[in-house]
């Protein structure tokens, strides 16, 4: 059997080379303190760069460069109202998140 053909088995659900790989990208695309902790606010609720900036402590800027990352990688989620763009984390990540925040 080569690395290729190994299968992992997790809960009884395989887990293939192609999602190993795609976990290991948005656990990069996460790894920066400040986007993990943008990810912590955003679990539960939507925020504007705003409220994040507002909650965070630095500037709209570099929370725009952190957004704009992790929207690419696929870690958040928006959504146009009016003049203002709401993020959310991706459903898709909620768990990747909750097994963090397991870790001692």
């Amino acid at each position: 059997m080569s690395d290729l053909d190994y299968r992992i088995r997790l809960d009884g659900v395989p887990v293939e080379n192609d999602n190993i790989e795609a976990a290991c990208r948005s656990l990069k695309a996460a790894s920066h303190p400040l986007r993990l902790k943008i990810m912590c606010l955003l679990k539960n609720t939507e925020m504007t760069v705003q409220d994040i900036v507002d909650h965070v402590g630095t500037t709209q800027s570099n929370v725009s460069q952190h957004l704009a990352i992790m929207r690419d990688k696929g870690l958040l989620s928006s959504n146009k109202v009016s003049n203002r763009v709401y993020y959310r984390l991706a459903d898709s990540h909620v768990a990747l998140l909750d097994a963090c925040s397991s870790l001692k």
